[in-house]
């Protein structure tokens, strides 16, 4: 079993919903957690599907939530987008993009496939300086409030279980496989250590 917290990173489109209730509840458990968005900009829904409300990464959650006061209280209470700005300004103060940053990870939990593909990536074209594996772990988790909820949850009973191992390397297929059986979900396995190489596995 480590002897220190899992270094967490959670990541989903534009770091708003499904990525920010993962990091509140895995902070509230003690694991050390970060996390992150995928996007080129900041989407939230807008009045209509064709108009979202876009934000560049550098605009706080602070000033999306004074912005869609501002905009129509009614409407972006009754969806949620506020209280979950809200919540979010309370956890840190902007979204940050994974491709932005060079910090490392035991694990990275993505939120859907498309993120998923998009962290390989960015991972394969950086130049490893340490030896050390990394668990990229994909659950696909629908974008909204009651998902993403249910989604945190599922993410931090697996980073539980992983963090009570006493061989992670070794034990970690075997665990996805169990939380296949057991939730439903698909889950994507990816390991990146050196030789620089990604090693898909399939846990169906």
């Amino acid at each position: 079993m480590p002897s220190s917290p899992l270094r967490v990173a959670v990541v989903c489109s534009s770091n708003q919903n499904r990525s920010m209730e993962a990091h509140n509840i895995l902070s509230k458990r003690g694991f050390s957690v970060r996390s992150f968005g995928t996007g080129t900009h900041v989407k939230l829904p807008g009045p209509a599907p064709d108009k979202p409300n876009v934000y560049d990464f550098k605009t706080t959650y602070d000033q999306m939530y004074n912005d869609l006061l501002r905009k129509d209280k009614e409407l972006y209470t009754q969806n949620g987008i506020l209280h979950m700005l809200d919540r979010n300004k309370r956890i840190k103060p902007r979204p940050e993009r994974f491709q932005n940053c060079r910090d490392l990870f035991d694990l990275i939990l993505t939120c859907e496939e498309r993120v998923y593909d998009q962290v390989v990536e960015d991972l394969n074209s950086r130049e490893q300086e340490t030896c050390q594996p990394v668990h990229v772990i994909n659950v696909d988790i629908q974008d909204n409030h009651e998902e993403a909820t249910l989604g945190a949850f599922l993410i931090c009973e697996l980073c539980q279980c992983i963090q009570h191992t006493e061989d992670m390397e070794n034990e970690i297929d075997e665990l996805l496989q169990e939380f296949e059986e057991k939730s439903g979900r698909a889950f994507l396995h990816t390991v990146f250590c050196r030789p620089r190489q990604w090693y898909p596995i399939n846990c169906a």
